[in-house]
């Protein structure tokens, strides 16, 4: 089988085990799934689920106990520093909090242009118009370049961080709620804007939220995670109208209903199967 027939991504029965001192724990256990080109995958499930650290370990900053990770056909599960700073060519990461991301000490056009002197080293004019170029295609300014990010607005920070994640045209890009730490007036654009650009560059995403609204909007294909092991996996639209697994169902009565009397029956049910409520109003802002 050529490159091009493999998946931009196959995970296969990945388990990931912390240790602390004696202490052993499995944070994910044998968990698979794979990304075609072009798709986005949801990777949802509540805190604690293994979501985030099965992102990690496809980044190469969580171990991996067993199993194997390949990008295009290629085991990449234990890289050398060096060949995982290569990868970074073609695989990118959206983090949840747009303000640690961000050099504090430079203006956000060094931050942006960065991956493109590392990968794709041209003359400063070049690189600069490459930024000016991504700023635009994300909603800012050319003089936000010359900015630092604590002149910048949540919103306007993240998306900051997605044209840097962008702007060497990755093949894929892990998604680690990239929306959650904003106000959900913001999110809805920071959401739509993620849509848009995927339509136009043909990236990959692996997206990871405890929001199934948002993944159910985002993504082809959903797996739901609890406690490390996947529940359920299928067509976004498959998961969304006809849950098969009690715990699927309750991630989807976190979204409120304009009914009081049915809204405190869904709270009530989440609470008494230990799971947090949260207001997923941002759906119905979602085009």
């Amino acid at each position: 089988m050529s490159a091009e027939q493999h998946p931009v991504l196959e995970v296969e029965n990945l388990a990931v085990e912390y240790r602390r001192g004696r202490r052993r724990t499995r944070a994910v256990e044998n968990v698979s799934f794979d990304i075609a080109d072009g798709e986005t995958l949801g990777l949802v499930g509540e805190s604690g689920s293994g979501k985030s650290t099965i992102g990690k370990a496809i980044l190469g900053l969580a171990p991996v106990t067993e199993g194997i990770i390949r990008y295009r056909g290629t085991d990449v599960s234990s890289l050398t520093r060096a060949q995982r700073r290569a990868l970074t060519r073609d695989v990118q990461v959206i983090f949840q909090d747009p303000h640690s991301s961000l050099d504090p000490t430079k203006p956000i056009g060094y931050s942006i242009a960065e991956p493109v002197q590392i990968h794709e080293p041209a003359p400063k004019a070049v690189v600069r118009e490459r930024v000016y170029e991504m700023l635009c295609r994300v909603g800012l300014s050319e003089d936000a370049a010359q900015r630092f990010p604590a002149q910048f607005s949540g919103g306007q920070k993240q998306r900051i961080a997605i044209a840097r994640a962008l702007i060497l045209a990755p093949k894929l890009v892990v998604c680690d709620e990239p929306v959650s730490a904003l106000d959900l007036s913001i999110q809805a654009e920071v959401i739509n804007l993620m849509a848009e650009l995927q339509r136009e560059t043909g990236a990959s995403y692996l997206f990871i939220s405890h929001d199934l609204s948002i993944v159910h909007y985002l993504s082809d294909r959903i797996v739901v995670l609890k406690g490390g092991h996947v529940v359920e996996r299928g067509s976004a639209e498959e998961i969304y109208r006809d849950p098969q697994q009690d715990y699927t169902r309750l991630l989807l009565d976190a979204a409120p209903v304009p009914d009081p009397v049915v809204q405190a029956r869904r709270t009530a049910a989440r609470e008494k199967a230990g799971l947090s409520a949260r207001t997923d109003a941002i759906a119905s802002s979602i085009r």
